[in-house]
């Protein structure tokens, strides 16, 4: 078969095409279970236990396998291995924990729609990327269904702090996603390598935080070591296994049209929180609703 132009032949980027959109389908699952998780292992460890239980355990997961590829490291990208680790992965984990302890997941799933809202915000704003008065309208409506959950609650509209660290983590996936594909995605190494160095550069920090509190007494409470299953599964699947798979699909397709997994992100984690019984009240929906006609405008290329 002749090659395309672009040297892409029409079978293997219909093979691209199919990949990609198996991986959003995995990564929407994982994530979306990942604010359950969350919740679960709040019964027993605080929020940063649980945020540097969840690093902790993707960096030891990675840990034979970065020793395994070490020949393959370039170890002149630590700088920008660190700062993706920390915007995407430690920071967040800290914040989603602290927004679990008073927030349903639910509506944190919700809430990190915005993600691809501020991936385009960011990348306009630093990466010198173009915008359209389509992906305005969308950004603003998706900031609007924000506003609604972040207000939204049983006895009225009132602020709900707790959800603000849910959009700062957003925030810093948008900036990660866009340091990700313009530092990353061309270093002749694997995802699976990339995602590695990443979670070295955040576990040791991670180590830290989590030794320095009172979790080894805590590990002798009822239920303590099923809250810490489910915050290893958190880590190794939410942070180590989705992160490989998440950055395997930036190196096929934009990142915007990537960050578009937070389209079934919310699905999920809504159906796991009407599985645990938690209150979803209809403005809720609404408010999810409205931020996906934005991420769907923002991702809308014509």
């Amino acid at each position: 078969m002749k090659a395309s132009s672009s040297g892409v032949t029409p079978s293997s980027s219909s093979s691209n095409t199919a990949l990609a959109w198996s991986l959003l389908l995995i990564l929407a699952l994982i994530w979306g279970s990942s604010f359950i998780l969350v919740k679960k292992s709040l019964v027993v460890f605080t929020p940063s236990q649980v945020g540097s239980l969840r690093i902790f355990a993707a960096f030891c997961f990675f840990v034979p396998f970065f020793i395994y590829h070490i020949k393959k490291i370039p170890f002149r990208r630590w700088p920008h291995f660190l700062l993706v680790g920390c915007l995407g992965n430690l920071f967040p984990a800290f914040l989603f924990s602290l927004a679990g302890a008073k927030l349903d997941s639910g509506v944190s799933g919700a809430l990190n729609s915005t993600t691809p809202l501020f991936t385009l915000i960011i990348g306009v704003l630093f990466f010198k990327n173009t915008i359209t008065k389509r992906q305005t309208i969308g950004i603003l409506l998706g900031f609007v269904g924000a506003l609604l959950l972040v207000t939204a609650g049983k006895t009225g509209f009132s602020l709900n702090a707790y959800a603000l660290y849910v959009v700062l983590a957003t925030l810093f996936y948008g900036i990660n996603l866009n340091l990700t594909k313009k530092y990353l995605t061309n270093l002749g190494i694997d995802s699976f390598v990339i995602t590695s160095c990443i979670f070295m550069t955040i576990g040791p920090v991670a180590a830290g935080v989590l030794f320095s509190t009172d979790f080894l007494v805590k590990m002798n409470q009822t239920g303590a070591y099923q809250a810490l299953l489910y915050a290893s599964l958190l880590g190794v699947m939410g942070s180590a296994i989705a992160m490989v798979l998440f950055n395997q699909l930036i190196q096929l397709t934009s990142a915007v049209l990537a960050s578009s997994v937070t389209y079934l992100i919310p699905i999920v984690a809504i159906t796991w929180g009407i599985l645990d019984h938690e209150a979803i009240l209809i403005e809720h929906y609404l408010g999810m609703a409205i931020i996906l006609v934005g991420v769907y405008l923002v991702n809308k290329s014509k």
